[in-house]
């Protein structure tokens, strides 16, 4: 059994630290770019994403002007599931979904559905992107096709978009930062310039081809 939990202001330091390890553990079922752990740039998105994450829970403390909100999902101590999704200024009832994760070992339970229930109770006007595998499970929890969004397909709880402003961080100054840089050079000087290198095509072949996959997914409909 587990037991859900909303949060408008900042969570306890120990659910801080199982979401992130969760994110840190399924970068690949998490991030957009669903990078597999046998490419090289993978501890890079790693700490990118894990750290995307990070600023948003910190934004929970209001300081950052960001609206965001997470409802997690616990088995007593232990960490189950989150859902963090940020509402939508001047749209009482929209939100975008930003991360939802579920542990590996306890996904088909109903926890991903119970936290979406969860969020769409307050905000039934929801949006998220997600990969194309996942569609027939977000479909049964109300959400439509709405398009493609890079290598995403965005759904929608409704058959139209909100008109308000959604805030989001910066992301790209993240994957800039001095930290970013730093984890390069250690992977540069590891595996040597031509191994990076390699890493980077093979990154950019894998999101051509998530890419492709959606916009066939969305053509075929």
């Amino acid at each position: 059994m587990f037991s859900l939990t909303r949060y408008t202001t900042p969570c306890p330091e120990p659910i801080n630290s199982q979401i992130l390890q969760m994110v840190v553990d399924n970068l690949t079922d998490i991030s957009s770019v669903a990078l597999p752990p046998s490419n090289l740039l993978y501890n890079i998105y790693q700490y990118a994403v894990g750290f995307e994450v990070h600023r948003y829970l910190e934004a929970l403390e209001g300081s950052k002007g960001i609206a965001v909100e997470l409802v997690v999902a616990m088995d007593e101590e232990k960490l189950v599931g989150f859902c963090l999704y940020l509402p939508v200024k001047d749209d009482p009832h929209a939100c975008g979904i930003a991360f939802m994760a579920v542990q590996a070992g306890l996904r088909r339970q109903g926890v991903a559905r119970a936290m979406l229930q969860d969020v769409l109770a307050r905000y039934p006007h929801a949006e998220l992107a997600c990969a194309v595998e996942k569609v027939p499970a977000f479909t049964a929890m109300g959400f439509q096709v709405r398009g493609a969004q890079g290598t995403q397909v965005l759904m929608n709880t409704r058959n139209y978009g909100t008109d308000g402003l959604m805030g989001v961080l910066d992301v790209a100054a993240i994957y800039s930062s001095l930290e970013v840089r730093q984890i390069h050079t250690y992977l540069l000087q590891k595996h040597g310039k031509r191994a990076m290198v390699d890493a980077e095509k093979q990154r950019d072949r894998h999101l051509d081809q998530l890419a492709r996959k959606v916009q066939r997914f969305i053509a075929e409909r």
